[in-house]
């Protein structure tokens, strides 16, 4: 634990915070998952070599840097930006090429687009948090640029995907892809709600529905891609 739980702190509860569990049992589960994730890792780099090495280290890295060691990507700037490297490129890029062996511009399209909308919903919990982040030292990119950057932060990973849509379904060329918009208006919604709103405890639940519109994003947008490949 690094001292960083103040009472200002209006987000959910952590575990080990609030005694629920012991710095050495998040240590020990963290060895365990992690050496699980290099033995169920080892087939994939056998068929596919050096690239899937590189991405499963590089992820490992990221997660324990990201609370971990003398300066914790958390407590940077960078936050958002990891997010969207690891849950955007790496997670769909590549899954593609494991599955496949190549990548396409349609493929980065998409993870761009998915990496967009996990880093809203970290650019939102990290704009609830501005105050008590100052107070306790973390410099995310809310405290280093401020709210009004850190709104136009959110709105940007949270609206951009919906724009790729529309440059993923002409590469592929099919209508098909465009049917995640049928979100934007949800989208256009919570944009408007966190500008308005101004009381930390209520960007909870703002946060909780970003998370649910990336999942719904996610589940459209595999819907249309395999629709667009069943129809042609």
């Amino acid at each position: 634990m690094r001292n960083a739980e103040r009472s200002s702190r209006v987000g959910l509860p952590r575990a080990t915070a609030n005694g629920w569990l012991s710095v050495a049992q998040v240590r020990s589960a963290i060895i365990g998952v992690v050496a699980v994730t290099m033995l169920l890792g080892l087939p994939l780099v056998q068929a596919r070599g050096f690239p899937v090495l590189l991405m499963g280290l590089g992820s490992i890295v990221a997660a324990l840097a990201y609370m971990g060691g003398p300066r914790p990507i958390a407590y940077t700037p960078l936050g958002e930006l990891t997010v969207f490297v690891f849950f955007g490129l790496v997670a769909v890029g590549g899954t593609e090429f494991v599955l496949t062996g190549s990548t396409t511009a349609a493929t980065w399209l998409a993870a761009v687009s998915l990496g967009g909308l996990a880093s809203a919903a970290l650019a939102l919990n990290n704009h609830r948090d501005i105050a008590h982040d100052a107070e306790v030292g973390r410099r995310t990119f809310g405290v280093c640029f401020g709210v009004t950057a850190s709104q136009r932060l959110y709105t940007g990973t949270l609206l951009t995907p919906f724009a790729l849509t529309v440059a993923l379904a002409a590469v592929i060329h099919s209508l098909a892809l465009l049917f995640p918009l049928v979100l934007l208006p949800v989208a256009w919604r919570l944009r408007r709600e966190v500008a308005a709103c101004r009381e930390g405890a209520a960007f909870t639940g703002l946060l909780v529905r970003t998370f649910k519109l990336e999942l719904l994003f996610a589940l459209l947008l595999s819907f249309a891609l395999v629709g667009a490949r069943v129809l042609g």
